[in-house]
């Protein structure tokens, strides 16, 4: 019997879930990876099941795949989940050889990430409505957000047991379930009880979890990017914001102030130490003002 995409996507999804601990969101990018490819096949009419594919379906794709999406980290990623599909067809005895072993990704670098001032954040929170019902909620997202360097998905799920207000850190579940512990700020502490004080929901729903919406359940990954950019535009921040721009905020600001790299790879919860050192980019007209002022031969 061979080995349809339904079910060899299913048993993909199954051993990412259970046995590397991926999160929904990087599941789902890896699916949409490999139902790329499945498609780009039907289309060209070379319909196979998933054992019977070979180098060159692997390279025309790459091909086509190259002309539709000009960037370079697009392709690296889409890549990367074809990848690790053959890589877990080989580990299940469903194939013998990888179709992928050869593939190489586009070089693509380290992309600089959109950080905000500290003026600029400071300008955000100035700007927030609290007359708002939703005004000290969302003054408390975006001070922790900023003051911890949380992922979205961390903050959405972030419970009121998971602050210790005595000890100023909080318990955060990153990626893969991990467990890390972030220190947190007066300033977002202080946004936060008052966020509690001023809570408003006549039924809440989900008892111990921090953010919520006013039906009292927690709020939505695309509520916390909508909050952030109208937040930012109220400020008359004309950058493209997300909520990973506090985060790397959060991160260049560290650096920038003389943070030891790896304490910012553990808040962060970087698993290596090469994803933390893009924010050693940051503050290079620091750099060159030093220069100026202190090398005999910048004069």
């Amino acid at each position: 019997m061979s080995l349809t995409w339904e079910r060899a996507a299913k048993d993909f999804e199954t051993y990412m879930r259970l046995e590397k601990s991926l999160s929904a969101n990087s599941i789902e990018a890896y699916l949409r990876d490999v139902e790329k490819l499945e498609s780009f096949l039907n289309d060209k009419s070379r319909a196979k099941d998933p054992t019977e594919i070979d180098y060159e379906d692997i390279r025309q794709f790459i091909l086509w795949y190259g002309e539709s999406y000009e960037n370079a980290r697009t392709q690296s990623r889409t890549i990367s989940g074809i990848k690790a599909f053959f890589r877990f067809l080989v580990l299940e005895g469903e194939i013998e050889e990888n179709p992928t072993a050869l593939v190489e990704s586009p070089k693509i670098g380290f992309k600089i990430p959109q950080v905000l001032t500290v003026n600029e954040i400071e300008k955000i929170l100035d700007a927030i409505d609290f007359s708002k019902q939703e005004g000290h909620r969302n003054k408390a997202i975006i001070e922790t957000l900023y003051g911890c360097g949380l992922r979205v998905s961390e903050l959405v799920n972030l419970r009121i047991t998971d602050i210790h207000f005595n000890d100023k850190f909080i318990v955060v579940i990153g990626k893969g379930d991990k467990q890390r512990l972030v220190p947190i700020g007066e300033k977002a502490l202080k946004a936060i009880r008052l966020y509690f004080e001023k809570r408003n929901v006549s039924k809440i729903i989900d008892q111990n979890i921090v953010f919520l919406n006013r039906r009292g359940r927690k709020l939505t990954r695309a509520m916390i990017f909508t909050i952030t950019k109208d937040s930012a535009q109220a400020a008359g921040i004309k950058k493209n914001i997300s909520p990973h721009t506090f985060r790397h905020s959060f991160a260049t600001h560290l650096v920038e102030g003389g943070a030891d790299l790896r304490a910012v790879q553990e808040m962060l919860g970087h698993e290596s130490i090469t994803t933390t050192e893009i924010y050693t980019h940051v503050d290079r007209t620091y750099l060159r003002d030093t220069l100026a002022m202190f090398h005999p031969r910048a004069q």
